[in-house]
């Protein structure tokens, strides 16, 4: 009999990008998939084949919305058999609740007897995310593979011709982080390495982003007129995926872009500063890892902290342009 699952989806753009390989197991043994997504999310999960349907929320960022949650579980009820709970939060187990789904799997999370009636014990510290969401699948959970998105060529082809580039002739960078300057390697330096890779070959360099980091990335793009093209804010999350698709390469701090451009196997550079690349690596077997915790001998990292604690962000400032540069090169082998 055909298991009908809904999918309630974490809510930043690396853990969606990181649940795919439950999706995957849980399809693999037979079940039938919608997911339930956030607006600023649920372009990744258009990208998984394995998703039938994908439901988009119209919640509010960090508030309850308890009568907007009945509603939509009004709407869903007697349509899913299980539910599947990524986030940790107490209000997003409400909806598999109140629409009545009988089996309700989840971390126990903030509190939430009652709401889930399978509950995995909350693992402390920060564990590596892809094994976390994956367990959730039970004993499949060993099985999970690194993620992987797909766009079909039509899709691909059309981006490429909206925003007049050719695939695999521009370089793509993201050089925001929602979290904060901590995870930032700084703009000077992300404009040296553009200007080194466009005299070197010829091609342009795609900045890409939210509106948020607009300004970051003209900041960039002022360094390096003829070399860059501010693109953040400017695009849709599924047109800037599609075009990360296409690049001939990337290079990013640990940011949701880093994730998606390791879901579609391209080559990249990933840089690492207050984050720890043993919690949330690109899996990807093209990436190169840039992190200055054991070369610079930096006890303090990684320190999750939004702004460095000590004032200056050595373990970013002091990775030079030049050494991304010859990573980056070296993903070509």
């Amino acid at each position: 009999m055909l298991t009908r699952s809904l999918i309630i989806a974490p809510q930043w753009i690396g853990d969606a990008v990181m649940s795919e390989p439950l999706l995957a197991q849980l399809a693999a043994r037979g079940e039938r998939l919608a997911v339930a997504a956030l607006p600023w999310v649920a372009p990744v999960y258009r990208a998984m084949p394995q998703v039938d349907e994908v439901i988009e929320l119209p919640f509010a960022h960090g508030k309850l919305d308890w009568l907007a949650r009945r509603r939509i579980a009004t709407k869903l009820a007697g349509r899913f058999d299980t539910a599947y709970v990524l986030p940790n939060s107490f209000k997003s187990a409400l909806v598999p609740w109140f629409a009545g789904i009988a089996h309700r799997v989840g971390y126990l999370g903030e509190w939430r007897w009652g709401l889930l009636n399978k509950q995995l014990p909350n693992i402390p510290g920060r564990p590596p995310m892809v094994g976390y969401y994956s367990a959730l699948a039970g004993r499949d959970a060993t099985g999970a593979k690194p993620p992987c998105l797909r766009l079909d060529e039509a899709t691909l082809a059309a981006t490429c011709a909206r925003y007049e580039v050719k695939p695999n002739a521009y370089w793509v960078f993201a050089p925001g982080a929602e979290y904060g300057p901590a995870k930032r390697w700084p703009a000077t330096h992300y404009a040296k390495l553009a200007r080194s890779l466009y005299g070197d070959s010829g091609q342009q360099v795609l900045l890409l982003g939210s509106s948020k980091e607009t300004p970051l990335c003209e900041s960039i793009a002022q360094a390096v007129p003829d070399g860059c093209r501010v693109m953040a804010g400017r695009t849709t999350l599924f047109d800037a995926m599609s075009l990360i698709a296409q690049a001939r390469g990337m290079v990013s701090n640990d940011s949701g872009l880093m994730h998606v451009a390791a879901a579609f196997g391209i080559r990249q550079v990933a840089i690492f500063g207050s984050s720890s690349p043993e919690h949330t690596p690109p899996l990807n077997r093209k990436a190169r890892v840039l992190w200055l915790k054991e070369e610079l001998q930096l006890d303090c990292a990684p320190c999750f902290d939004r702004v460095c604690r000590f004032g200056h962000t050595r373990c970013l400032t002091e990775l030079p342009p030049k050494r991304v540069a010859t990573a980056l090169a070296q993903t070509q082998h």
